[in-house]
């Protein structure tokens, strides 16, 4: 069942007031640096016949305290948005000085998802206020997009934008939906199976999937008829919760309750692969995988940050600063991967390059 509505926006000028935080001027805290050598090379004393080697510095950036920060997204000019979940906010933060400002979305607000869209501007899932919320970039200008009546406490979860500009969007209640940004119209559909639409991606094809973290499937969404198919990881009840998209159209899938990442690969047979992380207790929550396709995951049991390098198929783990860090989303840009530590208010980046 899917009901459809063409609403106006609503302009809050009132809801894009902005309170300064952090330091006028400030320094990321390094905390740790990794160093990676070719898959089975050997150690050598002389510097001429070393294995080339990769460096990965993780930096951290602290937000307001209590803020929560859950999802990032990196913006053109060089800054990141972040949503602060328990304070109703979008920050920004400048990661050359450290300073962060921060703009009220509105009484009610609890925002989970951020990301930037084609115009430029970011665009919000907001659970508090069952909308989606647009900010524009250069005059913090706050726009809402509810959700039609009778689709209340969705709880709004991420979002992504086709290649024809059309965002698409997911509610664990059991819904997913899209949004044209060109007329307001804003359309959602009943899940296949009920509750669980989570993480949401676009592919370079075009395609767009989504994960069921209650239903443990992930959807492939057709945007011409707004229908999904329903495509089954090995494994049952896995609990797929985010899934990405690297640069030939795989789809990478986190898989909250067995502890494994899962790579799809439509057309193809075999079609899954899944790898179990590494450690007792392994918990895949956020997955991302970068400009170069090496695959970044977020592994809550061990408190990680966990890099998967699939040409050796390979796992190597950092971890992070501090306990119960709850990094649960990861995005990236060339030769940066940035997350939200919503257990320690901090932002982190990885620098690849």
């Amino acid at each position: 069942m899917r009901v459809p509505v063409a609403l106006f926006a609503l302009v809050l000028a009132f809801a894009c007031t902005t309170t300064p935080g952090g330091p006028a001027t400030g320094a990321p805290t390094p905390v740790a640096v990794v160093t990676l050598a070719p898959e089975g090379a050997e150690p050598s004393s002389d510097a001429t016949s070393a294995p080339r080697t990769t460096q990965l510095g993780l930096s951290e950036y602290r937000v307001g305290k209590g803020q929560g920060p859950h999802d990032v997204a990196p913006a053109p000019d060089g800054g990141v948005w972040y949503t602060a979940q328990r304070t109703g906010e979008l920050g920004r933060l400048d990661p050359k000085s450290g300073a962060y400002k921060m703009i009220k979305l509105g009484t009610g607000s609890a925002p989970h998802g951020v990301i930037v869209g084609p115009d430029g501007n970011a665009w919000v899932t907001d659970g508090g206020l069952n909308a989606i919320v647009r900010v524009d970039a250069k005059t913090n200008e706050v726009t809402r997009y509810p959700l039609p009546a009778g689709r209340g406490n969705a709880n709004l979860n991420t979002a992504t934008f086709d290649n024809n500009g059309t965002l698409w969007f997911t509610g664990q209640s059991g819904i997913y939906g899209r949004l044209d940004p060109k007329t307001g119209a804003v359309t959602v559909y009943d899940s296949p199976r009920g509750a669980g639409p989570y993480g949401i991606t676009t592919c370079p094809d075009g395609s767009v999937y989504f994960a069921s973290l209650a239903s443990s499937f992930i959807g492939r969404i057709n945007i011409d008829t707004g229908q999904v198919e329903v495509i089954e990881p090995p494994t049952a009840r896995q609990g797929a919760r985010r899934v990405w998209c690297d640069t030939h159209n795989n789809v990478w899938v986190a898989e909250w309750n067995t502890g494994m990442l899962a790579r799809y690969r439509p057309g193809l047979t075999p079609g899954w692969k899944e790898w179990k992380l590494p450690g007792a207790n392994p918990m895949v929550y956020a997955v991302y995988a970068d400009e170069q396709d090496i695959v970044w995951v977020t592994d809550f049991g061990a408190n990680a940050l966990v890099r998967f390098d699939p040409a050796s198929e390979t796992f190597t783990s950092i971890p992070l600063s501090g306990p119960d860090a709850a990094v649960r989303q990861l995005i990236g840009r060339p030769g940066e991967v940035w997350g939200a530590m919503s257990g320690l208010d901090k932002l982190l980046v990885v620098r690849t390059r």
